[in-house]
């Protein structure tokens, strides 16, 4: 996960009335019906993923009293029943429910014995009445972990230094695509190395795939770009994946697509702008995706639309602040985000779906 609230904008107003989006209209009445708020509680809540009957939504939720960190878990779309599926300790992001088992696959640093002591330190923190700037802090401790739908053991499947995160899987459930910075720990840094990665980690992150067996075999580097990779997808048909690069300051995000091997590299957006969280519809004509390129600010993420060629380009919301991770239902006809409209507080988000029109 990457929470996106610096950055800039290299589009003007004027550039984007250029491109056919109009400030004063309201997009999401052409796409969106019936939009309802799914969570109420915790302070926060994020990145809703489907089963693949589309009965369940695996999403993650500050919500764990003692915990002020992200923990994982499962509603069922019908009573809308919520229960845990991560331990409750440590910091937990990116779920994904594997579409032939439905054995559920997480990051998490419940493993690190530290986990108590930075919940109490966070907990601390926040009663002080003290506030930081949310930002994601891609701990070296993150791991590949999965809760089986049968038995409710966990497995590991990573153990190496470094975030391994934002996983997720193939159609057909034998491959696993995600994000690590393992790369920043496997060698001795040089002194702009290491400088780069007290400033920013996520700059090492790179994309792998693996099988998505017992033990996370294969594991393959496929992406070898200074600056973030991350945010990875498969398309419907299981023929390529789809994420999000980022410069080499942070600055600009574009979405991108490869096949499975890593080859055939193609940049699909190319505004001057953050654009990032790409997902591809079950019919695998087109990509939604957030962006600020409406506005230069980098804390209004809006929901776009485009062909998966890169044409097309339509914006799909309009809420104002921010608006991201979409994730269409299997049938393509429901559409669950992220987003803090109608958030009574600075930096609360929580999910939404809406039938996609």
């Amino acid at each position: 996960m990457r929470i996106l609230l610096v950055g800039a904008c290299a589009l003007t107003l004027a550039g984007a009335l250029v491109s056919g989006q109009s400030p004063a209209s309201s997009p999401e009445r052409e796409f969106l019906t019936r939009p309802r708020r799914l969570t109420v509680e915790g302070r926060r809540a994020g990145e809703g993923y489907w089963s693949k009957d589309g009965k369940k939504l695996t999403f993650q939720s500050e919500r764990e009293p003692g915990n002020p960190f992200y923990q994982i878990y499962l509603m069922d779309m019908a009573s809308g029943d919520v229960t845990r599926v991560s331990p409750g300790v440590g910091k937990t992001t990116c779920s994904f429910i594997n579409p032939e088992t439905n054995d559920i696959l997480f990051a998490s640093t419940h493993h690190d014995p530290t986990s108590k002591k930075q919940q109490d330190e966070e907990v601390a923190f926040r009663a002080s009445g003290k506030e930081r700037r949310y930002s994601w802090d891609y701990d070296p401790e993150m791991e590949l972990y999965v809760r089986s739908a049968k038995t409710g053991a966990y497995r590991r499947l990573t153990n190496a230094r470094g975030y391994d995160a934002e996983g997720s899987y193939s159609p057909d459930g034998q491959w696993i695509v995600f994000s690590s910075t393992r790369q920043a720990y496997d060698h001795t840094l040089s002194a702009a190395e290491a400088k780069q990665l007290e400033i920013d980690p996520s700059f090492f992150a790179e994309i792998y795939i693996m099988r998505a067996d017992a033990d996370g075999s294969g594991v393959k580097r496929l992406t070898n770009v200074t600056g973030y990779d991350g945010g990875p997808f498969f398309s419907p048909d299981g023929k390529r994946i789809i994420w999000r690069r980022f410069d080499e300051a942070g600055l600009i995000a574009d979405v991108w697509t490869m096949n499975l091997d890593g080859s055939d590299q193609r940049q699909i957006t190319n505004f001057g702008a953050m654009s990032w969280a790409p997902y591809i519809h079950p019919s695998g004509q087109y990509i939604l995706f957030a962006s600020n390129k409406q506005e230069c600010d980098s804390r209004h993420f809006e929901l776009y639309l485009m062909n998966v060629d890169g044409s097309g380009l339509e914006q799909v919301t309009k809420f104002g602040g921010f608006t991201s991770f979409p994730e269409f239902s299997p049938d393509g006809k429901t559409l669950v985000f992220v987003s803090d409209k109608d958030a009574k507080e600075r930096y609360e988000f929580n999910i939404f779906t809406a039938r996609w029109k």
